[in-house]
């Protein structure tokens, strides 16, 4: 899995740019699967099944990243961002222009201690003050670099297995889901059936309103969704443990809350159930958080949908952290549930007449 959990993180694809991602996806998939499209905006739907109810299982390949917004005389670029940065993320990082030459490095401005008066020393700085700096002394460095208004921006920052069997890398958010959906589709094709059609979306632009789940869902049309994200976890110094519950190492979670969307209750009950049998399951309720279950649910008349989650620290930013164990178990869960989502269980969890 190290290979895989490498080349998916590293790979370049801020939202409207999953290419590079996609690449990777449909290498993995397209062996495991009876059936693999794109559809109109760019996700890749494999299919493993052909009866049964329709389960849409669905992980997102885009990372915050950015767009080259104004290139100005003396060589700085301005950007505009794509997805919910912090400002304090944002300057000193390193990171990756594609442009039409390929890709250039770059950094972001961050002014010099021994210049900042002590007053502004603790103070953020706006991100309409930070710009990119690729060595270019003027905008015709930046042309002859390839670089122009539009061009994709990614973090640059490198894949690294720490202590503990914990990874750090940027764009866990959410290349963590896409490989349990591929791992998960190995699993299943090596047990040879299950009672179901599964619906893998690697989905597209989930950071700027989950709008690649949606044109998937309208395709796939699901009568049960599960969505795999990134979580947010409580264990670190300082944060306030109302705000998330997750531990890192805690095993898969779900949220019982987001601002997006609430999770049908008897999906909930029978996830709670499947990992009941031995996988360690944590709960969380979050706010301030988006994701692709939202528009999965208001699809194909009203879904009963669940976002699980695989416990992540530091997402939204250059070096994220996730656990091996979470991993595992996580794809533990998904294949059991897609073993036991047979007709009578589907309907029941959708039906409103029957507890």
């Amino acid at each position: 899995m190290v290979p895989l959990l490498r080349s998916l993180a590293t790979a370049p694809g801020p939202s409207g740019f999953e290419e590079p991602v996609a690449k990777i996806m449909q290498a993995e998939m397209q062996p495991l699967a009876t059936s693999l499209r794109y559809d109109g905006m760019g996700s890749l739907i494999a299919q493993q099944g052909s009866s049964g109810p329709r389960v849409m299982v669905d992980a997102h390949m885009d990372e915050l990243g950015g767009m080259v917004r104004r290139i100005r005389p003396d060589g700085y670029i301005s950007m505009q961002l794509l997805g919910g940065w912090l400002d304090q993320a944002l300057p000193g990082q390193r990171w990756v222009i594609l442009g039409s030459h390929g890709p250039v490095a770059a950094v972001t401005t961050i002014w010099d201690v021994h210049i900042t008066a002590a007053a502004e020393r603790g103070r953020v700085i706006p991100r309409d003050s930070i710009y990119l700096d690729t060595g270019a002394r003027s905008a015709a460095d930046v042309a002859a670099l390839g670089i122009a208004k539009g061009d994709p921006i990614a973090p640059d920052s490198p894949f690294e297995v720490l202590a503990n069997g914990r990874y750090v890398a940027k764009a866990w958010d959410d290349r963590v889901g896409c490989a349990v959906m591929v791992e998960m589709m190995k699993r299943l094709a090596a047990a040879g059936s299950h009672p179901n059609q599964l619906y893998y979306a690697a989905t597209v632009q989930e950071e700027i309103g989950e709008r690649g789940a949606a044109s998937a869902a309208d395709v796939i049309k699901p009568d049960i969704g599960l969505a795999l994200e990134a979580g947010i976890t409580s264990d670190i110094p300082g944060v306030n443990p109302e705000n998330a519950q997750e531990r890192l190492g805690g095993g898969p979670g779900i949220f019982l809350y987001d601002t997006s969307e609430l999770p049908n209750r008897k999906l909930v009950a029978f996830v709670e159930q499947v990992a009941a049998a031995g996988i360690p399951l944590q709960t969380d309720l979050v706010a301030g958080y988006g994701d692709d279950s939202s528009v999965i649910q208001k699809s194909n008349g009203g879904v009963p949908t669940i976002n699980i989650v695989i416990p992540t620290r530091y997402t939204h930013a250059h070096n994220g952290m996730i656990d091996r164990s979470d991993f595992d178990r996580t794809v533990d869960l998904m294949v059991a549930l897609a073993q036991k989502l047979d007709a009578a269980t589907v309907a029941r969890l959708r039906s409103f007449d029957q507890p």
